[in-house]
C-alpha cells in the first residue's frame, strides 16, 4: 500500500492552478502555429498571431492568459492500492485550489448559491472533483480551469437512436453555429456520445482535454472526428468570429455504451485557451 499525504496533494494542486493560468498546453500551442501557417485570410491570420503573442506575454510575465481564470475542474486518477493520509482528499483538493488562486492572484469566480444569493466564495472553491479508481498505486492529478464564456455555449441533446450519425453531425454544427463568436474562437471541441444524460457531459469534457490531433481508437469515430472538424471550420466563423477557416483547432470524440432506447450526445466547447496541467505523485 502506497501512502500519499494530503499536504502534498494540496501543494501540487496549488502549483498546477497557477501554471495552468499562465501557460498554454504544448498541443494547443502547436495547433495555433499550424493554424497561423494554414490560414489564408489576412485578418484571421493576424488575429491568430495576436492570440499567440498574448500567450507568450502571459508565459513570460506569469500573468493569466485570460481574465476569466475559470472554475477548477480536478480529475483524480487513483489506484486502489493508494492510501490517502493526513486528512480528507476532498479537503486537500479544495485547499490546493484556494491556495493556488490566492498565491497566483487569480480571479475568484465561484458563487456559493447558484440562484438566489450568488455570493462569491472568495477562494474559487469548491472545485469540481472527478475520481477515477484504477488498479495499482497510481495517483495522477489533471487540473483544468474552465471559463464560462465557452462553458455557457456547451450543450447536451438526447437524440433518438434512429437519428444516428446524421443527427450527431447536425447537432455539433448547430451548437458551434449558435455559439458563433461567444466562446472566443478558435475553439477546442469535445464530443461525448453514449452513456446517460449525466455521463455524456463528462465524456465530452474528457474529449475536450485529450491531445489535439489525437484520434479515437475506433476508426469509424476517428473518421467522424475529422469530418466534424471540417464541418465546424467550414462555418467560416473564424478566429474571434471575424471570418476565416480556423473556427476550431481540434475536435475529439469520447464514447461509451448506452441504453437501447437512447443516443445521448454532448458538445463541450472551450476557447483556444484549453487550459489543463497534470502531475503524478
Amino acid at each position: 500500500m502506497r501512502e500519499i499525504r494530503c499536504q502534498d496533494i494540496t501543494a501540487t494542486i496549488a502549483k498546477l492552478a497557477q501554471k495552468a493560468a499562465v501557460e498554454l498546453p504544448e498541443d494547443v500551442s502547436i495547433a495555433l502555429d499550424r493554424a497561423i501557417a494554414a490560414e489564408d485570410f489576412p485578418l484571421a491570420q493576424e488575429t491568430l498571431k495576436t492570440i499567440k503573442h498574448n500567450n507568450e506575454i502571459a508565459r513570460t510575465t506569469c500573468k493569466p492568459i485570460c481574465q476569466d481564470t475559470g472554475m477548477a475542474n480536478v480529475y483524480i486518477t487513483i489506484g486502489q492500492e493508494v492510501a490517502i493520509t493526513g486528512g480528507s482528499l476532498k479537503d486537500a483538493i479544495n485547499k490546493g485550489v484556494a491556495q493556488g488562486y490566492q498565491d497566483g492572484y487569480l480571479r475568484k469566480s465561484v458563487v456559493d448559491d447558484p440562484l438566489f444569493d450568488r455570493k462569491n466564495t472568495q477562494d474559487n472553491t469548491p472545485a469540481l472533483i472527478y475520481i477515477d479508481l484504477v488498479e495499482g498505486d497510481e495517483f495522477k492529478i489533471v487540473f483544468a480551469p474552465k471559463g464560462f464564456g465557452s462553458e455557457n455555449m456547451s450543450k447536451i441533446k438526447m437524440l433518438k437512436p434512429s437519428e444516428g450519425v446524421a443527427g450527431v453531425r447536425q447537432f455539433v454544427e448547430e451548437v458551434v453555429t449558435t455559439a458563433s463568436s461567444n466562446p472566443c474562437p478558435p475553439i477546442v471541441v469535445g464530443v461525448g456520445i453514449g452513456g446517460s444524460f449525466d455521463k455524456v457531459a463528462y465524456l465530452a469534457k474528457q474529449a475536450m482535454l485529450r491531445k489535439i490531433g489525437s484520434h479515437h481508437p475506433d476508426g469509424r469515430y476517428a473518421a467522424l472526428e475529422d469530418e466534424l472538424l471540417e464541418i465546424v471550420n467550414a462555418t467560416g466563423i473564424g478566429p474571434a468570429g471575424l471570418g476565416g477557416k480556423t473556427t476550431a483547432l481540434g475536435l475529439n470524440i469520447e464514447t461509451m455504451p448506452t441504453h437501447i432506447a437512447g443516443l445521448p450526445v454532448a458538445v463541450a466547447i472551450c476557447c483556444h485557451v484549453s487550459r489543463h496541467m497534470e502531475a503524478s505523485l
